[in-house]
């Protein structure tokens, strides 16, 4: 296993439990993916099918669209890295090109602190997730372990976490349509886990490129080499010429995740603002007419998940944002004024490429930052207050 497989070791444990790790793709992979896609769009039917039964209103409709929303959130990722999955193992593959070609031990130290960094946020985000639904469910079968411990003899309603219709009797066969929902859910959570971390993974890793070619800029010119400009001014060149190389590589690369996912991320922005919002709606509405920990639960959930994922998103891309500036922040630091002027004419070239910022570009409406999550959180709560208004 290379340096660069033992930093995504972690991702490919996910994606392989779900059938898409690029490198390892089978008949059974396939099969998974089906039954997994299966899973999940049933879930959204059964769902739906609460409209065939009952009365059309704005409450049910408002009870309805944040679970229907979220699973369809789930299914967008699972479908979009499917259909993608020959770009990401073509980026994984440009990612071990450029870690294969280093040769200075420094930039190869960069390389692996920005993978193991990149694999400490799989990890910590994978044990969120396993605390976070042990606890959902402990708190769901709570009462239910109460009444095996203390053999107490009473007959309780159960009522499930989402509105579902399955044209049979839920009381009767209700641990059953818990199964198949809970099976969809952890399908979800799983997908959200595979696809976010694998984007972080990614993003890290580019950000480690950008880090190579600010190193690079950082160490070409030094006053050893000006006291001897005219010896040195072919490795002086050779140096910024390598670094320019290597940061035009990451901003490729960088393009090039955006524009394979495109469509991914098009279709997320919305559905999690009409999630985030819908999930505020209808928390405030339990709030305001009863306090119920089990019907609080799933919105409050869904809002901490969808805040979360919009969040490292946009941190993710003013990050990118961030160490491509720092290549032009060590092109002005270094003492390039007094190198030769074949040397100072390569370096102006790069600050006047520096003079714009380099931003993530989807579809050319959203660049993803930190200022862009702010946005986003603030459009949810607008949406939110107009639904509230009109209550």
């Amino acid at each position: 296993m290379t340096r660069l497989e033992n930093h995504f070791s972690l991702n490919r444990i996910l994606l392989l439990a779900i059938g898409l790790w690029p490198y390892e793709q089978s008949i059974f992979s396939r099969l998974q993916f089906i039954l997994f896609s299966v899973i999940l769009m049933s879930a959204i039917v059964f769902q739906l099918t609460v409209f065939l039964t009952a009365r059309c209103t704005p409450d049910l409709i408002l009870k309805v669209s944040p679970t229907v929303l979220l699973f369809c959130i789930f299914l967008i990722q699972y479908i979009s890295l499917d259909f993608n999955i020959e770009s990401v193992k073509e980026l994984l593959n440009c990612l071990q090109d450029i870690r294969d070609e280093l040769k200075d031990k420094n930039e190869i130290a960069i390389t692996d602190e920005y993978g193991r960094n990149a694999k400490r946020c799989t990890a910590v985000l994978i044990m969120i997730s396993m605390v976070g639904t042990c606890l959902f469910v402990v708190i769901h079968f709570w009462s239910d372990v109460l009444d095996v411990i203390f053999q107490i003899n009473i007959s309780r309603s159960h009522n499930l976490p989402i509105i579902t219709e399955y044209f049979i009797n839920q009381e009767k066969y209700y641990y059953l349509i818990l199964m198949h929902l809970a099976i969809a859910v952890y399908i979800g959570i799983i997908v959200t886990l595979a696809v976010g971390t694998m984007l972080i993974a990614f993003y890290h890793n580019t950000c480690g490129v950008f880090r190579i070619a600010s190193y690079r800029i950082k160490h070409s010119i030094n006053s050893n080499m000006i006291q001897n400009s005219i010896k040195n001014e072919a490795l002086m060149s050779e140096r910024i010429i390598c670094a320019v190389g290597i940061h035009r590589q990451a901003m490729k690369l960088t393009r090039s995740m955006v524009s394979k996912l495109q469509v991914m991320y098009c279709c997320l922005i919305p559905f999690g603002v009409a999630t985030l919002s819908l999930n505020l709606f209808r928390l405030c509405l339990i709030t305001s007419l009863k306090i119920d920990l089990m019907e609080m639960m799933p919105p409050i959930v869904s809002i901490f998940v969808i805040i979360v994922v919009m969040f490292i998103g946009n941190y993710l891309g003013q990050d990118l944002t961030d160490h491509c500036k720092d290549v032009f922040l060590n092109a002005y630091n270094i003492q390039w004024y007094m190198a030769p002027l074949p040397v100072q004419s390569l370096i102006l070239f790069l600050l006047q490429r520096g003079a714009t910022d380099f931003k993530v570009n989807i579809g050319g409406l959203y660049y993803p930052s930190l200022e862009s999550f702010a946005m986003l959180v603030k459009i949810s709560m607008s949406y939110f207050t107009v639904i509230y208004s009109t209550r």
